[in-house]
């Protein structure tokens, strides 16, 4: 079942998406080689806090913390801990906030300063595909238009898209539906009306699209160990207009490696 939000409920999450993106950007200015991953948590745990929300991950479904760290072959779903970054790395923070009972949700992939040419181009294609399905987002498409533009974009690049988790919607609850993949065909799936308010999160392969789920029950990584992408963004569906409602500006004010088309 759809829930769609009124003009007043999408200003709620638009507050809640506030509160998430400022949190992204104090954990974009810790981003470096030596930090450990529990480390970035514990300041978005205490950001979100400290500014009247609450960590959507965190005790979700038995989930530990405030964000999903994924590293390099790790898809979506990691647990911060220990590891200590490299300098060749990539980084996906997921991270979501609960605000006066709506959740807003978005994710941010970073590559550190060492990380390879060919990786920085996957970064840029996925990151473009975020916007093309964004495009498609409106009135009157369907899903699967949203879909089409995420997968035939990377797919001519020889990447591969991953089929077992997808977008969704958003609102009183983290993930409602509609479910929103990142593979699919123009003109299917359901019908994009006003009041939906969703999330499209490209999760994209440098090589096969086929992951597997570590032991802890959580953690998604590719099946070749090849690095992967994720980016994510709400999307707010107007009569006249589409609104992304989360806002990776913050981030891109306070990282200080500006990576996007060093790949060109």
């Amino acid at each position: 079942m759809i829930h769609y939000k009124t003009a007043e409920d999408i200003q709620v999450i638009k507050e809640s998406a506030q509160i998430l993106g400022r949190a992204h950007a104090e954990v974009a200015k810790a981003i470096k080689p030596g930090v450990k991953t529990k480390d970035l948590d514990k300041i978005a745990d205490e950001y979100i806090k400290d500014n009247g929300g609450w960590p959507s991950f965190k005790n979700y479904h038995g989930f530990p913390t405030a964000l999903c760290i994924s590293v390099n072959e790790t898809v979506v779903h990691g647990f911060p801990g220990d590891y200590e970054l490299r300098e060749s790395d990539i980084i996906s923070v997921d991270c979501g906030v609960k605000y006066k009972g709506f959740h807003s949700d978005s994710a941010y992939t970073y590559p550190l300063e060492k990380v390879s040419p060919e990786v920085l181009k996957l970064l840029d294609r996925t990151y473009e595909s975020l916007y093309l399905g964004i495009a498609q987002a409106k009135a009157g498409n369907r899903i699967g238009d949203v879909s089409f533009a995420v997968q035939n974009h990377v797919e001519q690049f020889g990447y591969g898209v991953v089929r077992e988790l997808v977008g969704h919607g958003v609102g009183k609850d983290l993930h409602e539906d509609p479910e929103v993949p990142n593979y699919g065909k123009r003109g299917k799936g359901p019908k994009i009306v006003p009041g939906m308010v969703f999330a499209i999160e490209p999760m994209i392969n440098m090589g096969t699209k086929n992951v597997v789920q570590e032991k802890d029950g959580w953690t998604i990584r590719t099946n070749d160990r090849k690095p992967s992408a994720h980016f994510e963004h709400m999307v707010a569906i107007f009569e006249d207009r589409t609104e992304i409602v989360t806002t990776h500006e913050y981030i891109e004010e306070s990282y200080k490696f500006k990576w996007r088309n060093r790949s060109r």
